[in-house]
């Protein structure tokens, strides 16, 4: 039996599954995001710690296997002597590092990590942890890192390469720690983990006491393309999340992505990325920041009240704009509000706007996909996948199991690359002539929001 941990920005979800990826038993922890000061977003390092240890004790079902997928990019430095953080966690929507991305070669990054410079990835971030604490003997790692080295009490010190891939430190062909990146970044190469394939047995550790081997490890994303059977060049997904990412298998082919997009390791090869920074967050602002709603679930029935958002238009651009835009300095706006505008109209919107940015993702893609498998909890929402398969024109599958991201760990330590089956598909319900004009709608939206909205 696996235990497969996904470790996410705000909750911990554990999955009890056998070697056929059958969940025998599954539990979540909330974890606690800390916001300093304006564009800062921390954790602290052992709340994740915690909250690991919480869903895995309510998940129930014995285990003898841990498999690990996780927030990407998330930054954490801690002390190799005593195992403690030296500081908080840098979560990958921290902007405090843009000053410092805008000072970078955009075509070295590009053709040496497939990514762009943007406080989004970890190398800035971790430049800044070391020169705010210069001890010696520290440890630098993504989430991935910091779990095992508590199951293992430090014996080890690894990542995968999915994750590593997304630090800006690694050559995207050779899948090594790049000697030129770590002099631009002042990173010694003995604060670093040692990478290793996502399938492969990392050794033994203890959970709750109980001995477990460690085995299958990839970044959330990834791992949610493997559980979606995306394993062949052309095959994407979508995961909706605090974020929104689609992917597309690239098979082998590590050259450099088109502009706007990213490329990455998947856990079999390589794929195309677009990273929407802000997804579901939106609707957790609307309830944590603005009192709206109480629950996520409530903005299906209220964007379901209203015929349309009247002319309101929520570019949730809370962390900058990601994907195909990469504008760090963007700020969040809402636009098109009167006298009528009412919650239902603002939630419609922020659901709306999860689209339009997969949307725009999708259009920056090379070639144009035959379908879109989604998953996240956020598919749950009925009104988010039709408007979803409205607007990209295009069916989009659903997946059974909404937790894809857990499942393609699991299928990973499990040694299988079953797709988790489609739960429904979504046809496009609207003609392309008004898919067209709402488009037109949202990008002059999203050009008020842009501080160039001429790039």
């Amino acid at each position: 039996m696996i235990l497969a941990i996904d470790q996410g920005t705000t909750g911990t979800l554990c999955l009890v599954v056998d070697d056929e990826l059958r969940v025998h038993g599954r539990a979540y922890a909330e974890l606690p995001q800390h916001f300093p000061r304006p564009g800062w977003v921390e954790h602290d390092p052992e709340e994740i710690w915690a909250s690991v240890l919480a869903a895995a004790q309510a998940a129930g079902a014995a285990y003898d296997t841990v498999a690990i997928t996780n927030q990407r990019e998330t930054t954490i430095l801690w002390d190799r002597c005593t195992g403690k953080p030296v500081a908080p966690a840098i979560v990958w929507q921290d902007r405090r590092t843009a000053e410092r991305c805008r000072e970078l070669d955009a075509e070295l990054i590009r053709a040496k990590t497939g990514l762009v410079p943007d406080p989004y990835f970890s190398a800035t971030k971790l430049e800044w942890l070391r020169r705010e604490h210069r001890g010696r003997d520290l440890a630098f790692g993504t989430v991935d890192s910091w779990l095992v080295w508590k199951l293992t009490g430090g014996e080890l010190h690894v990542t995968d390469a999915t994750n590593a891939s997304r630090t800006l430190l690694v050559n995207l062909e050779t899948l090594d720690w790049d000697d030129e990146l770590l002099e631009l970044f002042g990173v010694d190469r003995e604060l670093l983990p040692r990478i290793v394939r996502s399938t492969d047995a990392v050794g033994e550790g203890e959970l709750l006491g109980r001995t477990v081997s460690i085995r299958g490890i990839a970044g959330d994303q990834q791992a949610a393309l493997y559980g979606q059977g995306c394993h062949a060049a052309g095959a994407g997904k979508a995961t909706y999340g605090t974020g929104s990412f689609v992917l597309v298998h690239s098979g082998d082919d590590a050259s450099a992505p088109p502009h706007g997009l990213l490329k990455t390791a998947a856990a079999d090869g390589y794929a195309l990325e677009g990273a929407v920074l802000v997804a579901g967050a939106a609707v957790q602002w609307l309830r944590d920041g603005l009192g709206l709603i109480a629950d996520a679930s409530e903005t299906e029935h209220l964007a379901r009240s209203v015929d349309s958002t009247d002319g309101v238009h929520f570019v949730p651009a809370l962390a900058g704009l990601g994907s195909p835009w990469w504008d760090a300095d963007a700020r969040g706006t809402i636009t098109g509000i009167t006298r009528g505008t009412t919650t239902a109209h603002l939630a419609r919107a922020a659901l709306e706007a999860i689209v339009h940015q997969v949307v725009d993702v999708v259009d920056a893609l090379p070639q144009r996909l035959q379908a879109l498998r989604a998953d996240g909890g956020a598919t749950a929402n009925r009104f988010l996948m039709q408007v979803q398969a409205d607007l990209l024109q295009l069916p989009v599958e659903v997946a059974a199991e909404r937790e894809t991201t857990a499942l393609g760990a699991a299928a990973l330590a499990a040694g299988r690359g079953a797709r988790v089956p489609v739960e429904r598909t979504y046809e496009p319900g609207i003609g392309a002539d008004e898919a067209a004009a709402r488009r037109a709608a949202w990008s002059e939206a999203l050009r008020r929001a842009r501080t160039d909205p001429y790039l």
